[in-house]
Formats: C-alpha cells, structure tokens, sequence
C-alpha cells in the first residue's frame, strides 16, 4: 500500500509515528506514513532509526523508493531484529544530516538562478555537492560564489507551490532539468519557489529544503571542471572561498 510522504508537507518533521505495513524478506520495512525522504532527485535518502514500543532502536542505513514513487523502503541495517505487521514505531530522522542536505538542495537551486543553463546531472551531498550544465561558456569560480552569497544573504523565502500533472506536461518550460524529468503519476507535482511571489526561482522538485535562503550559509564554488565541449560541472561546498 502506499506511504504517506509527510516530509513532502514539512521539511522539518524530524520525528513521527508511524506502522508497519509490509517487511520484506531483505528486511525492508514499509510503513503507513514517514517523515523520511527517500533517495530520488540526486538527493540522498534520510538515515536514522525507528524506535520500538520498548525503547529499542532499528538503524536506518538507507531510505529508497519501491516499485514506484509510492511505495518508500525503510532498510535497517544487517543484523537488526525485524518488526512486525501492524507494529507501531516513532521514527527518527538523523537531523543534523538531513539539514546539511537541505541546505546544499536549496543551494544547488540557487547556482541554477546564477547559471542559467540547462542542467545535465546533480548529486546533493553532505559537504559537497555538484550540479552539471550544458554549457560551453568560460565563468568565473568567484564571481559566481559571490552572486551566490549575495542570494544567500538577502533571506529570500523557500517555500512550495503544487501543480498537476497535466499543468506540467502544459508548462514543460519550467523543467530546468535536461535529462531527468519531474516524478509525476501520482497526480501532482511541487515546485519549489525562491522569493516572494517566486521572484527569484520556481522549478519542479520533490527534495527536501530550508525556508529561507539565510539558512545555506557560506558556500563556494570549490571548482569548475570541462566535462566535454559543452558541459560543465559546478563543485559547490560549503565554508567560505578560499582566498585567491
């Protein structure tokens, strides 16, 4: 049965309760309802633990999507005691991860303001993250990090606006991404939006971010790599630039 994404509804819902639905026989254990994101998007997916009636923990080692996008996979890792059906748990996300990564979702949004080119692949991690354009254009690592920290700096909201399906297929304009579409089949679809009244940004993404632009703190483009004739990859970390 399906999962109901609650972290879609609340970027900062941590913690939750929750029941068991189904345990496969890798272990996998799918729930009613989580707060925890699952890998899609170049998002990694939330680790953490599930808490038992008694006290104990189940770790998390990886959070992944079944089937389909409605089915979310929660995979203790090896050795952990199995819950069972109907069994009810208080899920905990590891917070301090899932907010590193947020901050780093909502700045690679911020690179494709800064950039505006069409995006051929992105990973969002902990420390570093990386967003490729097709792009053949010479730029700057410090004129851009400084557009960026001006973005940062200047607090603009981050917030969601749904869509349909059908709205989106009519807007395809709006998909920044060159090779990897929106998730869509499950009737909607979200757009994260920067700015008031999106002033800034609005792109279809079903990861997780912070409410205000403030939140990313220092980031610089570490690097900026030639990945062929017309493709560039964007290294983003996160602390302050290097002097030159």
């Amino acid at each position: 049965m399906p999962t109901a994404p609650l972290f879609r509804e609340d970027f900062y819902l941590a913690t939750a309760e929750a029941v068991v639905t189904v345990v496969h026989e890798n272990g996998a254990i799918e729930l009613d309802q989580t707060c925890f994101y699952a890998t899609s998007g170049g998002q990694p997916g939330d680790t953490g633990f599930l808490e038992r009636a008694d006290g104990s923990r189940i770790p998390l080692g990886v959070t992944r999507h079944g089937a389909d996008k409605s089915i979310i996979l929660h995979q203790p890792l090896e050795g952990t005691p199995a819950p069972i059906v109907g069994e009810k748990l208080t899920l905990h996300v590891d917070w301090p991860r899932r907010y590193k990564l947020m901050r780093m979702h909502t700045a690679c949004h911020l690179l494709s303001v800064v950039c505006p080119f069409p995006i051929t692949g992105a990973a969002v991690g902990e420390e570093e993250s990386r967003v490729d354009f097709d792009m053949s254009e010479t730029i700057d690592a410090h004129r851009v990090t400084e557009d960026l920290m001006r973005l940062v700096r200047e607090n603009h909201p981050v917030f969601l606006q749904w869509i349909t399906d059908e709205e989106l297929a009519e807007n395809p304009g709006i998909v920044k991404s060159k090779n990897v579409r929106p998730p869509v089949g499950l009737g909607r679809v979200s757009l994260v939006c920067i700015g008031q009244d999106s002033s800034v940004d609005s792109q279809p993404c079903g990861g997780t971010h912070v409410s205000e632009t403030q939140e990313v703190g220092a980031i610089h483009i570490a690097k900026i790599e030639k990945k062929g004739k017309e493709n560039r990859r964007f290294r983003i970390r996160f602390g302050e630039a290097p002097s030159i």
